[in-house]
């Protein structure tokens, strides 16, 4: 990413999902093991807290960046 500034909160948040998914990617490159293993937490609840656990802490970090959406 070339930068963690942007113009309000839900473009922030959008920033945030797309740095999840792009660190999922990293993690395991293989996309065709990512569809065998999507079921598997899919419908996990643990698992999808967890996700949504990473997204809220990037979008902790992107709003700070932001100074919490300059006035």
């Amino acid at each position: 990413m070339p930068t963690l500034i942007t113009e309000t909160p839900s473009e922030g948040y959008e920033l945030a999902v797309k740095l999840a998914r792009i660190a999922v990617k990293k993690t395991q490159p293989d996309a065709a093991e990512r569809e065998r293993l999507r079921p598997e937490y899919a419908g996990d609840a643990d698992a999808l807290i967890a996700a949504s656990s990473v997204v809220a802490t990037n979008f902790a970090t992107i709003a700070a960046a932001n100074e919490y959406w300059r006035n």
